[in-house]
């Protein structure tokens, strides 16, 4: 397990609970947006204890019950790494609720992970339309599988929501109203702001805006909200 770094509190990322967040290195894809750099590339941690070991992790779990009521595995891509399932597995063995972040690039091991019982809940990025992804995604990874992942979220019957971060011209108001056609009936759609400090590929971003004003992410949103239970700006 390659470990990227530990938040230890966090009220926002699990809702509803009080968690930490375990961010783990690498990813497949390389959206220039992208806040959390060093762990795309591979490079130094994030957060409180970047340097660290799982003992270090179940060891912290351990100190932490009572006060923490739920854990957020995030990245990166968490998919990628072949013992997600045993650390999912074990953290819930130690009685905490597990979130897990991912970009839906895996849809096999999310139905894994689902069917194990080793998830509580799922939030899913949706970069823009699938048939877009080459924008932003490595060789490899196929359109076919981000639909196959976002059926198995809404299917599963476990929480779960869905995000964009909407970033021009990676995202347009034709791609939130394919997303959202595509996650019809998902319980939560949330439309990300964009910011624009500590990301992946800062040139992408100079020269002009990318960001949406706060009129076009409402008009963003109401192109979306018809669509799923609720949506958000965030």
């Amino acid at each position: 397990m390659v470990l990227g770094g530990l938040q230890r509190n966090s009220f926002i990322d699990f809702p509803g609970r009080v968690s930490c967040v375990l961010f783990l290195r690498g990813c497949n894809f390389h959206c220039p947006y992208c806040h959390n750099p060093e762990l795309v590339r591979g490079t130094e941690g994030t957060g409180e204890g970047a340097r660290l070991a799982e003992s270090d992790v179940y060891e912290f779990l351990s100190e932490r019950r009572g006060f923490l009521d739920g854990v957020v595995i995030s990245g990166g891509e968490p998919t990628l790494q072949d013992e997600l399932p045993d650390l999912c597995d074990r953290v819930k063995g130690m009685g905490f609720p597990v979130k897990l972040d991912t970009n839906g690039s895996r849809p096999h091991t999310l139905k894994a992970l689902i069917n194990g019982g080793m998830v509580d809940y799922i939030a899913m990025d949706i970069k823009t339309a699938p048939s877009r992804y080459s924008l932003i995604a490595e060789s490899g990874v196929e359109a076919g599988d981000i639909l196959k992942s976002v059926e198995l979220i809404i299917t599963s019957g476990i929480a779960h929501e869905f995000r964009t971060t909407c970033v021009s011209p990676i995202v347009r108001e034709h791609d939130i109203s394919s997303i959202a056609r595509l996650i019809q009936g998902a319980q939560m759609y949330a439309l990300q702001r964009f910011h624009a400090d500590k990301v992946l590929y800062p040139d992408f971003f100079r020269g002009q805006g990318h960001g949406y004003d706060e009129g076009g992410m409402l008009r963003l949103k109401s192109l979306a909200e018809p669509w799923v239970q609720k949506c958000v700006v965030r």
